[in-house]
């Protein structure tokens, strides 16, 4: 599965450099954020801020790049 990845600046009120991704048909699965240098937790690590339809839920993970991301989203789509 395929997926586009979209800049987007996402109003967290911290972490703004985001990432709309969306599948073959154009619908928004999900929107990442990247955190911030500054962050204690993940510096610079993708952070799933929402999810939609199959990805949606408590499980919010954190990804080391956009690949690792990517790779997630479609296991998700695939159950």
């Amino acid at each position: 599965m395929r997926f586009t990845f979209q800049s987007i600046r996402v109003a967290t009120g911290s972490d703004e450099e985001g990432m709309k991704v969306l599948d073959e048909q154009k619908r928004l699965v999900a929107v990442l954020v990247r955190l911030s240098d500054d962050n204690e937790v993940a510096p610079g690590q993708w952070y799933l801020e929402a999810g939609f339809g199959r990805i949606d839920g408590t499980n919010h993970p954190i990804f080391s790049n956009l690949d690792l991301a990517q790779d997630w989203i479609s296991q998700r789509l695939a159950l």
